[in-house]
């Protein structure tokens, strides 16, 4: 039986407080009515403060929402092929990156999507071009052309071991179109991109080997004098795709709200409508695609205009999508600071934007999933040595706890790899702060989504001080795929915000049981924007490129309570609960 949604509502006089919470709905945060309050400034309340014994049960007997098994899913944007990143997607360092974070669905789209076109050409990378004639850019593209040999000889999943030297080259040349691609994104002014017929197979080939289920954007600015949608470029595409056998699903543009901006014309809810449900039946005359799964509008930022575009679709040709998408970043890479990823408000406007666009859905589809069909730390290509460090961790963290309580099914990472500063994987290979903050979580965290009860001691504050509380704890049956954990554990996740250590207490149906604690923290001396984490108090790096670090939980012995440090993740994995709601 799902446990009921109270505001955290503190009874100042007396010695305890108590509130029972479904988990993530809103897990001890949020307006005036969920304030965790200030104890009076100065060391003495700052000591209280640390002292504070957090009680925490959680509710074993039923999940309040059950989400999809690619709930934490990846996206690629397209500027990878202007860049040239896209010929390194068989890069075995990527391939296993990638498949650490399987099964996941893998969208292939972003702001370059409806500037897209597909032409069915084998290989153009003699005639592609460059940063410049130079010679070493010549001798990059023929050892492209040979990589590309080399790779068509394999059976089956095509993987290569790329030379330094050409690695080397790539950044140099990505480097200098990262510029160009900036530019775009800040003027919003785009240039378009050809996908050919090869670089359609590599991307493929990546998802594939990856264990991941790719999803294509579609280019909806290719438009009829009548301005009608232009399928002939998507017919194309799914006639070759077919041809191939690709297990492939569909969208139809990106943030189709901000085509204003972008272009002279615009699309209102009605066109739209029409446009998606051409593409149905684009689909259904490839008849390997007659039944392949489409999804949509990804409208951007559910403000004003992009909920009634939204509310419209969904009257016209909500039956036309598989899944309702949208999208949502949280700041302005260009001015964002560290401090900002640690505020609270910031954190919560996912959950207001949340509830609008399941209004609208429910509204005309109630039983039609909802996808966060793309979601970063920051817009305008994030935030170098911020949105690619461990401060973006807790946005990105609160993200999937707080999607995840509130029903929405998948949440897409803007991105896994490519331009910009919003990756989980930099251009070196190297997996960054949320990169393994998403594995410990697609190794732990399971589909299904608990409720919790939470209980705290305190003092009565100073009239005025009122903070958002900033601890944040979320609950889920343990991963099936985990073998080493038996079906009945459970997986608490916890974000303290705090500059204090915290301490929690298991009560109920969890006291004395044995807990694996997985805690990350920075790695280094750059504290909040490292670049590289440490579990347990152990730097995680690959092993080599095929093989993952160890990810050793350390055991806290029954009774024993967790002690989260200031400004830090934790997983905890309770053994041996044998929850009802966990066990089938």
């Amino acid at each position: 039986m799902m446990m009921p949604q109270h505001c955290l509502s503190p009874v100042f006089g007396s010695s305890l407080w108590l509130v029972s919470i479904a988990l993530m709905v809103q897990p001890l945060i949020s307006s005036s009515a969920d304030a965790y309050r200030k104890t009076a400034s100065g060391g003495k309340g700052q000591g209280f403060m640390e002292r504070t014994l957090i009680l925490l049960d959680v509710n074993t007997r039923s999940p309040v929402k059950t989400v999809n098994e690619n709930f934490l899913s990846l996206q690629l944007d397209p500027s990878i092929i202007k860049d040239g990143w896209l010929d390194f997607l068989s890069s075995k360092r990527l391939v296993t990156l990638a498949r650490g974070l399987s099964p996941a669905y893998l969208r292939f789209g972003g702001k370059r999507t409806d500037f897209l076109q597909f032409h069915n050409l084998k290989n153009l990378a003699k005639t592609r071009g460059g940063p410049g004639p130079d010679y070493y850019l010549k001798n990059y593209e023929d050892d492209i052309v040979r990589s590309d040999i080399a790779l068509d000889k394999q059976k089956g999943c095509k993987l290569a071991n790329h030379p330094d030297i050409m690695l080397e080259l790539q950044r140099e040349k990505a480097a200098q179109t990262q510029l160009v691609l900036l530019k775009e994104q800040f003027s919003n002014i785009y240039s378009n991109i050809t996908i050919t017929a090869r670089s359609l197979d590599k991307l493929y080939n990546f998802a594939d080997c990856a264990g991941l289920h790719l999803i294509f954007g579609l280019n909806a600015l290719h438009r009829n004098s009548d301005n009608s949608w232009n399928g002939s470029s998507a017919l194309t595409l799914l006639k070759y795709s077919a041809g191939k056998k690709y297990n492939i699903s569909w969208e139809l543009g990106n943030e189709p709200n901000s085509y204003r901006s972008m272009v002279s014309h615009t699309l209102n809810s009605s066109q739209l409508a029409q446009d998606y449900s051409h593409l149905r039946t684009l689909l259904q005359s490839v008849r390997y695609y007659s039944r392949a799964s489409l999804y949509g509008p990804n409208i951007g930022r559910p403000r004003k205009n992009a909920i009634l575009l939204l509310d419209g679709f969904m009257k016209n040709a909500g039956s036309a999508v598989d899944a309702v998408t949208w999208q949502h970043y949280y700041i302005d890479g260009r001015v964002a600071k560290v401090a900002d990823f640690m505020k609270t408000r910031l954190l919560d406007t996912l959950r207001e934007q949340i509830t609008k666009v399941l209004e609208v859905v429910k509204t005309h589809a109630p039983e039609k999933k909802v996808w966060l069909g793309g979601v970063g730390p920051a817009w305008a290509g994030g935030t170098n040595n911020l949105s690619d460090t461990y401060a973006a961790g807790f946005l990105w963290l609160n993200t999937l706890g707080m999607s995840a309580m509130e029903g929405i099914d998948v949440v897409i990472r803007h991105s896994f790899f490519d331009y910009g500063y919003n990756h989980l994987v930099d251009q070196n290979f190297n997996p960054l702060p949320d990169y393994w903050l998403s594995l410990l979580f697609k190794r732990l965290v399971g589909p299904r989504v608990l409720a919790v009860h939470v209980a705290g001691l305190q003092r009565k504050p100073r009239p005025g001080r009122v903070i958002r509380d900033k601890l944040r704890i979320y609950a889920h049956c343990t991963s099936f795929q985990n073998h080493n954990y038996v079906r009945g554990s459970i997986t608490i996740y916890i974000i303290n915000l705090h500059r204090s250590r915290k301490k929690i207490k298991l009560a109920g149906t969890l006291r004395n049981k044995t807990v694996h604690q997985y805690l990350l923290q920075p790695a280094g001396s750059e504290g909040l924007q490292a670049r590289s984490v440490q579990l347990n108090g152990e730097p995680l790096v690959m092993v080599d490129d095929e093989t993952f670090p160890d990810l050793k939980p350390r055991t806290l012995r029954p009774g024993r309570m967790i002690a989260l440090p200031p400004m830090a993740i934790g997983f905890y994995v309770i053994k041996n609960v044998n929850a009802y709601a966990c066990r089938r």
